[in-house]
């Protein structure tokens, strides 16, 4: 196991307790009432923060800088830089404190401090289109008292750091954001720590060396709390570090967050893009040591859901021939692009020491069928050895969503006992409940409990250790299993039935065939919607018109074979199918526009299977196969097929023709495609069965419970008669 250090420099922070500070935030928004909706609070409050967030940083240089601006107005920026020691700077003698002395002239003023910071925190304001809101708060006589509250609220860097920073952004934006959902904008504090802890359990002794350049990325970096704990912690463990943070987020108000508190912490401001990962790399050109992610889920990158041009980006991305496509192992359903930002992250991960941990919710682990694209991105991760470990966690960790999370931890540099092995932790009940709950986060996860994580990721070994909660009073379960990749890749094997079906051509069987999907819903043979619908277009285009008579001409093939079949119907029972063929095809031989396939269809249709009628055979005497009876079987990699069929399906199905629908031959295309596949099914390998109650102790539970109620109600009887006579 790694050396101590790895898992408990992280662990000293003190719970964040951010009440006040955002109580009186809270109390600001409340001024605004009337002129302002709720949901448009935040666009005063949030670029307010920032601007008394960058005030209180320079408040120790502010008049170095000012005074040797006011000397000379030309002065490089990085002097000025150098001077407010950090990477942005202020250079007139305004505050909000000052800018209420001059109170009539308080809008000139204030937008003049704004125009005197540097380029870069410049940029943060247009992006929230602060100088419109400062005249709309004057117009409603609400920005002198909104300015002087904000003088009074101390959020210098020293005391507030970043984390309360994020808690007390993702208040404000749940609290007034309309129809918002806080988990799309700020992970909890005791996830990132738990990431970060396992991100540098092992495979990092590189970070560690004097001057090591140390790259971080956050693809879906919200206001930055990532970013923020890597770049501590990872400073925590080597003060020589030069580590560079990078992110990309398509929120603004969220950017405009991240974009701040990085400037304090030095970082430049052209790392931290406003953008969409989907449609763009703004980093193309710089790998990443570490990538680190929540990205949202469920979030659709195609269809009408999707935003504008994000579909086109990701098509064009994955078919891009001139250079490595982000998303190189397939799509996903457009209905979420959490597999597209896993892709994109191993992407940017360094050859042979990058490492990745990326939030999800279940559905990466399993969505999909087996030639789906998520699966067939799952098989990727597989075959490349690019999964370490999955890490089940609690539920109730997230602001806006209390359903199962998991942590993919992903790495381009296993070390050689995690060499085609996949670690599952089973996490879920590691636990601790919140005094007060925030949205849906009911629940964080304990310093104790993250470290006891991190050492059996660290660990690699199968094993289930206990810890004891307190505030639960109960030991609290963590459970560590190793497979082999192999376990969760898998082919789908098609299984059917023998050709054994009864046939008849009576009133029932004949309304059978008139109403079924093969005579209503056909492409090839009638489709009454598309019929309907192209009735009602008038005038028909060309193309239209000629569907239309196809339809007619269908619909016209349909009404004369029922037609035919009325006319022969009778109650004889076919059990040979072949007869039962060629009698349909003397009833039907005049019908225009039969055919081979028709007829076929035709009699499947007014047959069922018979396990007593004549089993079918070719010319060859080998069994045909009745494709109504088509099942799949998911078999892994690592299971004999025989063995498998044998156990689980001719026990049950004796006559069972099982075979696995591939030619490797030939070309693959939709009718000869390797149904190859791979999933995740968590929590199947951690399910333990629980024996149900007897019935006789539920029912004298029941019994005894029952009896209660009575000497209760018999009690409450006597009660109200000596009350009654009472009032007599």
């Amino acid at each position: 196991m790694p050396e101590n250090k790895f898992t408990q420099v992280m662990m000293d922070d003190n719970t964040i307790d951010a009440k006040k500070e955002i109580d009186m935030v809270f109390s600001i928004a409340s001024t605004l009432r009337g002129p302002y909706k709720p949901e448009r609070y935040k666009d005063v409050i949030i670029p307010m923060i920032i601007l008394r967030r960058l005030e209180c940083a320079l408040v120790k240089t502010k008049k170095a800088v000012v005074d040797v601006y006011e000397k000379n107005p030309k002065v490089p920026a990085q002097l000025l830089c150098k001077k407010s020691g950090y990477q942005f700077y202020n250079t007139c003698a305004f505050n909000l404190k000052n800018l209420l002395t001059e109170a009539p002239a308080i809008v000139e003023n204030l937008t003049f401090y704004i125009d005197s910071f540097s380029p870069n925190v410049q940029s943060i304001f247009e992006e929230l289109k602060f100088k419109e809101e400062i005249k709309n708060l004057d117009k409603s006589n609400r920005l002198l008292g909104v300015v002087k509250k904000f003088s009074e609220l101390n959020l210098d860097p020293d005391t507030v750091d970043n984390h309360k920073m994020g808690y007390m952004f993702e208040e404000i934006i749940r609290k007034f954001s309309e129809n918002a959902e806080a988990g799309d904008h700020y992970t909890p504090r005791e996830v990132i720590r738990l990431l970060t802890s396992i991100l540098l359990a092992e495979g990092c002794s590189d970070v560690f060396s004097e001057g090591r350049e140390v790259t971080v990325l956050d693809m879906a970096c919200g206001t930055g709390g990532m970013l923020s704990s890597a770049n501590d912690f990872i400073v925590r463990m080597n003060p020589d570090a030069n580590v560079r943070l990078f992110g990309q987020e398509n929120n603004p108000e969220s950017h405009a967050i991240c974009l701040a508190d990085m400037l304090i912490k030095g970082q430049p401001a052209d790392n931290i893009r406003l953008a969409d990962t989907m449609k763009t790399d703004c980093f193309d050109d710089t790998s990443m040591r570490f990538v680190i992610a929540n990205p949202p889920f469920g979030q659709a990158w195609g269809g009408k859901d999707a935003g504008d041009g994000v579909e086109k980006a990701v098509r064009d991305e994955h078919k891009a021939k001139e250079h490595p496509s982000r998303f190189m192992a397939g799509l996903p359903a457009t209905g979420d692009m959490q597999l597209l930002f896993m892709q994109h992250a191993v992407y940017k991960l360094q050859d042979g020491v990058g490492r990745a941990a990326i939030i999800s919710n279940g559905s990466p682990l399993f969505s999909g069928n087996t030639t789906s694209g998520e699966s067939q991105i799952r098989r990727y991760l597989l075959e490349n050895d690019l999964i370490e470990a999955i890490v089940g966690l609690p539920s109730q960790l997230f602001y806006n969503t209390d359903i199962a999370i998991y942590a993919f931890i992903l790495s381009k540099g296993k070390r050689r006992e995690r060499k085609g092995k996949v670690q599952f932790i089973n996490a879920t009940d590691m636990w601790t409940p919140l005094k007060r709950s925030l949205g849906k986060k009911r629940r964080e996860i304990s310093k104790g409990q993250i470290k006891l994580i991190t050492e059996v990721y660290a660990d690699f070994v199968p094993c289930k250790k206990m810890l004891w909660c307190e505030k639960r009073k109960q030991e609290c379960t963590i459970e560590s299993r190793i497979f082999d990749r192999e376990e969760f890749l898998y082919k789908e094997w098609s299984v059917y039935q023998p050709l054994q079906r009864k046939g008849v051509i009576n009133d029932e069987s004949i309304e059978s065939l008139r109403t079924s999907a093969y005579f209503t819903a056909n492409t090839n043979v009638f489709n009454e919607a598309k019929f309907e619908e192209l009735e009602r277009i008038e005038p028909r285009s060309a193309k239209d018109d000629k569907a239309y008579k196809k339809q007619i001409k269908g619909k016209k093939f349909t009404e004369d074979v029922i037609a035919a079949l009325k006319k022969q119907k009778s109650d004889k029972i076919y059990k040979d199918f072949s007869k039962f063929t060629e009698a349909l095809k003397k009833i039907l031989a005049d019908i225009d526009g039969m055919s081979v396939s028709r007829l076929n269809g035709i009699a499947m249709e007014l047959s069922i299977m018979d396990k007593t009628a004549v089993v079918q055979k070719d010319k060859k005497g080998n069994v045909l196969l009745d494709p109504t009876t088509k099942d799949t079987e998911i078999i892994k990699l690592n299971q004999s097929a025989e063995e498998y069929m044998q156990a689980e399906v001719l026990p049950h199905i004796p006559d069972a023709v099982y075979m696995y629908e591939f030619d490797e031959n030939k070309a693959e295309s939709a009718a000869n495609k390797e149904k190859l596949g791979a999933e995740f099914p968590f929590t199947r390998y951690f399910y333990e069965y629980h024996e149900p109650e007897k019935a006789d102790d539920l029912l004298a539970q029941f019994m005894e419970i029952e009896k209660m109620l009575t000497i209760k109600v018999k009690s409450l009887q006597r009660g109200e008669q000596s009350d009654g006579e009472n009032e007599r």
